[in-house]
């Protein structure tokens, strides 16, 4: 799963172009003038670097074409390929790794092995839709740089006629659903932390308390922690996340690979009935989509993000690789018994498995308020205006709030395995591929066209139809594996 919490770029500058005017190019110049300076993932000196004036869109992409928005990308830090590659694999290696075992378990040892590389393949070609769509659309519109949600709405803005009044839906969707990704994925990390205190605390104490009860007792410490505003405070955090996530993850690895079973105790193929469970967790697991649009627009050399091999290929062939090897062997090893954090089948009594579980635990806990400030910019960005006065306490009570929103929703959804589905099913498929493929859809409809025999439309279609069935099927099976949770309680 995407970590974009420390790849997140802000703008903090307000460039509002003052209308003189009704003319339509003054509505236009207008309208990218805010976008400009309204980029949610975009660098401040990035929003405001280009050097040419606002134009209406150019529909001919061979004249849009003698604009370069890489020359016009006014970079402080510009990073290097590797640099990019760095952070690539920072941010698509997360705690999702520790539920490939569990996806295996709801697809068969082989078959989620196959399944698990083509699903990464997938990701990683709507993520080239996406970044190809950007550069087309930055010429058009003659920006040097465009986020996730901008790449949307320029998009429905440069596309057909009846489409244009729905750009601003287009953003707005596509915010909303990163702001329930991310408030998800605090949510999955609360019941990962509290899985795993409760497995050493139950093995000291014997007083097998409930897991919600270690889960409001964690509101505390997480409101303390996330009433810090400023990012920079919070990046020592990552790093001390990333040092204890990385030694939980390779002694989890030693205890996986001791003592493995025969490759034929294992099911190759497991029942279809399963198999969206696999879907939702392998999409939560490797979806990287929200960081990349951050990256790409920070590289000093943004040409080589989509090349061959190019920055993309390589790093998502390692995280794929990962993440494969990862759910292959703790599948082989643990078998249906595998839990949904692989953590949570070491054996609580020694104390290398226990230190596993409290540095995954404290790494997590400490990504939370990493990942918790992506959606609380995005909603306090959008609200803040409704603020005259009090906008401190306003925040404030904002960041309390929606923390206790995040609590009590995992404290009444705490089964791992069916969260995580759910997450990846509703929210990145669609942001992982339908939308993608709608942007491309739109971005080619009129120039350059679908391509001979609609090859494009065609292409597209199976994604968005791949991505409906992955949603509705994920959100389905997980919605059942809840109410079956509760009826046991």
């Amino acid at each position: 799963m995407c970590s974009s919490y420390d790849l997140f770029l802000l703008s903090n500058m307000q460039i509002r172009p003052q209308l003189t005017g009704g003319s339509k190019s003054e509505l236009t110049g207008y309208i990218f003038g805010r976008m400009k300076s309204e980029l949610n993932d975009v660098p401040a000196q990035t929003a405001a670097g280009s050097t040419l004036p606002l134009v209406d869109m150019i529909k001919d992409d061979e004249e849009a074409g003698t604009y370069n928005p890489f020359e016009n990308r006014k970079l402080t830090h510009p990073t290097t390929d590797m640099e990019t590659l760095v952070h690539l694999l920072k941010g698509s290696l997360g705690s999702g790794i520790l539920a490939m075992p569990l996806a295996f378990v709801n697809a068969g040892l082989w078959f989620g092995l196959v399944a698990t590389v083509a699903i990464g393949a997938i990701c990683t070609y709507c993520i080239h839709i996406l970044v190809r769509c950007s550069h087309i659309l930055c010429r058009r519109a003659q920006l040097p740089s465009l986020g996730f949600a901008d790449v949307a709405e320029v998009a429905f803005l440069a596309g057909p006629e009846q489409l244009k009044k729905y750009s601003r839906l287009a953003r707005f969707i596509i915010n909303l659903f990163l702001v329930i990704d991310l408030v998800g994925c605090c949510c999955i990390y609360i019941v990962f932390v509290a899985t795993n205190l409760k497995q050493v605390v139950d093995h000291y104490t014997h007083s097998y308390w409930d897991v919600r009860i270690y889960i409001l007792m964690l509101l505390a410490p997480l409101i303390l922690i996330n009433l810090i505003r400023k990012l920079k405070y919070l990046t020592p955090f990552s790093f001390i996340a990333n040092v204890l996530i990385g030694a939980g993850v390779g002694i989890t690895l030693y205890y996986i690979v001791t003592d493995l079973p025969a490759l034929s105790e294992r099911k190759a193929m497991a029942e279809v009935q399963h198999l969206p469970m696999f879907f939702g967790t392998v999409i939560f697991a490797l979806e990287g989509i929200g960081v990349v649009m951050s990256l790409e627009n920070n590289m000093k050399n943004p040409q080589n993000f989509i090349g061959c091999p190019g920055v993309l290929n390589t790093g998502m062939s390692v995280v794929v690789m990962l993440y494969a090897t990862v759910g292959f062997l703790g599948y082989l090893k643990y078998g249906d018994e595998t839990k949904g954090s692989i953590t949570l089948n070491l054996p609580v009594e020694e104390v290398p498995a226990q230190m596993v579980k409290l540095m995954i635990a404290i790494a997590i806990f400490l990504t939370y308020s990493l990942q918790f400030y992506v959606p609380m910019e995005i909603i306090w960005k959008n609200i803040k205006g409704n603020f005259n006065e009090h906008q401190n306490a306003a925040e404030y009570t904002l960041r309390i709030g929606l923390v206790i929103l995040t609590v009590i929703i995992a404290a009444a959804l705490p089964n791992l395995g069916p969260f995580i589905t759910l997450i990846g099913a509703v929210c990145l498929s669609t942001l992982g591929l339908m939308f993608p493929a709608v942007i491309e859809l739109v971005t080619f409809y009129e120039k350059p066209g679908f391509g001979r025999f609609n090859w494009i439309l065609w292409k597209n279609v199976f994604l968005i139809l791949f991505g409906v069935v992955g949603f509705v099927t994920g959100t389905y099976v997980s919605i059942i594996e809840f109410s079956e949770h509760l009826e046991e309680v």
